[in-house]
């Protein structure tokens, strides 16, 4: 039911980009806006419904798979879009994209990380797959498992990695890119998903985590929005 729900909401997703293409290309804004928009939904819907599939057995062999798949099935539908506010600020950053349409951008993403969030709530509710029963009495389940210094560190590292990655790999046949980039989300899933989440993704972790954020908003920003866009920082202005 898990597996079903999320194909389609990928499908759904799919037909929402392609008819904002032929209808609204004129209005460009609002064509952005959409298009990051829906992309952004998919992924943090998708995300929220495998975080509950991590306990499914074999551990973690399930989650580990389901997470590279997914994540190959989202770079060969979603491509176009960031998804991400850290990848949105580079080309801010390096003056490819104008302030505006980039603060359009990240506003579509968060947008789309409280849409995705309540939606989900609601799919929940029905308790239509054994992993939804009392998923929605978890208030916050906490993802940082280590201290916060060690947390800030590890998102940062993750980061850096991930971005110095996509930009080494943008020459790469887009048929290969896809599964190196999965490759490496579902390593770095592995490596750190016990401590932090591995996430490096501000708009998901908010998605993913917001009752986190109400409850202790200075150390949750620090870890998942601030080191992820240093991460971005250093590696424009470093590497």
């Amino acid at each position: 039911t898990s597996l079903l729900l999320m194909v389609g909401i990928m499908v759904t997703v799919g037909l929402c980009r392609r008819l904002t293409r032929r209808r609204l290309r004129s209005h460009q804004r609002l064509y952005t806006f959409l298009l990051e928009m829906f992309s952004t939904f998919q992924i943090c819907a998708c995300t929220n419904e495998l975080c509950l599939l991590g306990n499914v057995e074999p551990k973690p062999h399930t989650a580990l798979t389901l997470t590279y798949g997914f994540t190959v099935l989202h770079g060969l539908t979603l491509a176009g879009s960031t998804c991400n506010p850290c990848g949105t600020l580079q080309p801010m950053w390096a003056g490819g994209v104008s302030v505006k349409t980039g603060g359009l951008k990240i506003a579509a993403q968060f947008v789309a990380a409280v849409l995705a969030r309540a939606f989900m709530h609601f799919i929940w509710s029905l308790e239509m797959a054994e992993p939804h029963f009392g998923a929605l009495s978890q208030r916050c389940s906490n993802p940082m498992q280590t201290t916060e210094m060690q947390a800030f560190c590890i998102e940062l590292l993750f980061s850096v990695v991930f971005q110095l990655t996509v930009l080494r790999v943008e020459s790469v046949n887009p048929k290969y890119k896809v599964h190196l980039i999965a490759l490496l989300i579902t390593m770095l899933v592995y490596a750190g998903g016990n401590l932090t989440g591995a996430i490096f993704n501000p708009a998901l972790a908010f998605s993913l985590h917001a009752n986190c954020f109400y409850d202790k908003f200075l150390s949750y920003s620090l870890v998942y929005w601030i080191a992820p866009s240093l991460g971005k920082f250093l590696i424009l202005h470093v590497f």
